[in-house]
């Protein structure tokens, strides 16, 4: 397979990338390196399968390459594979996408990076053998004095109806490049306030028509439970909200609760698990949760709720897709 001149090898059904391979994708002018490809194919293999549309239960699910009225699809959870034992079909994260989606290999990368928020970037780092450092320094002054597009605006308070005081507090700024694509850019930082990520989330992103991804985060971002800071504001026995995105986050707070937010229900980490599990133990912390109307919304409750016995479950009205959505209507109708 060969793609702008640079061959593609591959061996069985599994991609293997030498360490200076880089992929062009035609269309959209975006190179993926050996990292990023690495990260995709660490996308928890059972989320990426929901996504796509399958319902998996006890590491199984109906296999979409045969009549399948028996789940005969695999999920081996440590080695992130899958395989049907009756059709013999078998593969990685990308491999699913691309046989699922009929995707040539690129474009399943793209589709992956847009739905699990893994970034393929428009650059081509360096090869590296040493773990790349989030360098805060080179972002730490935008987020000194936050500014909004007109896009931002209407993407925040316009169609999202979210408190500017949050936003202004959340230290939420936005920018244009080059090519005139508006982006939103919200920070990370750790419990002590330490800048640690930075996610790029792409204004004018549409899914047939953006030459961009949908999320763009710099080499070495750290993007973990967002929103940390507030976990020093608690109290003893205090109420946290656990949300999933920082959308959902942000309508929570300007509802007048603390929250966090896990980035994607698909990339609940052990890590996120153990400062929650902290705070349980150590504040008595009362967990809440409005989880998404989607089946990685309920999965994503029933690991937190595994891991923290006080999780309390609110369930939003059949015509809401989330806490932000539910928060955006019920803003609306208290206005009439």
């Amino acid at each position: 397979m060969v793609i702008n001149g640079l061959k593609l090898q591959y061996k069985l059904k599994f991609f293997t990338f030498h360490s200076s391979l880089e992929v062009v994708l035609a269309k959209t002018s975006i190179m993926i390196d050996r990292f990023q490809i690495q990260k995709l194919e660490e996308l928890p293999i059972e989320g990426v399968a929901e996504r796509l549309g399958l319902r998996v239960s006890h590491h199984k699910s109906l296999c979409p390459f045969h009549d399948d009225s028996h789940p005969s699809l695999t999920f081996d959870t440590r080695k992130n594979r899958y395989r049907c034992f009756v059709c013999g079909e078998y593969g990685r994260t990308i491999d699913l996408v691309m046989k699922m989606q009929n995707l040539r290999f690129p474009d399943a990368c793209k589709w992956l990076a847009d739905d699990g928020n893994v970034i393929i970037s428009d650059y081509a780092p360096k090869t590296t053998d040493k773990p790349i450092v989030f360098d805060s320094s080179r972002y730490l002054r935008f987020f000194e004095h936050p500014w909004l597009t007109d896009a931002a605006r209407r993407f925040l308070f316009e169609e999202r109806g979210l408190n500017p005081a949050v936003i202004r507090w959340c230290r939420i700024t936005s920018w244009r490049d080059k090519q005139g694509i508006n982006w939103l850019q919200t920070p990370y930082y750790d419990e002590e306030g330490r800048l640690i990520g930075v996610q790029n989330r792409n204004l004018d992103y549409s899914p047939s028509e953006s030459s961009a991804p949908r999320f763009r985060f710099p080499q070495g971002s750290r993007c973990v439970i967002y929103n940390l800071p507030v976990v020093r504001m608690l109290k003893p026995k205090e109420s946290l909200f656990i949300t999933e995105g920082c959308s959902d986050c942000w309508a929570m707070l300007s509802a007048g609760h603390k929250a966090i937010a896990i980035p994607s229900a698909t990339l609940l980490k052990p890590s996120d698990l153990k400062i929650l599990s902290a705070l349980c133990s150590q504040l008595s912390t009362e967990f809440h949760m409005y989880p998404d109307q989607d089946e990685p919304g309920e999965r994503l409750f029933l690991q937190l709720r595994d891991a923290l016995p006080n999780l309390t479950r609110h369930q939003l009205p059949p015509d809401c897709k989330d806490f932000g959505d539910y928060y955006k209507k019920r803003m609306v109708e208290g206005k009439r």
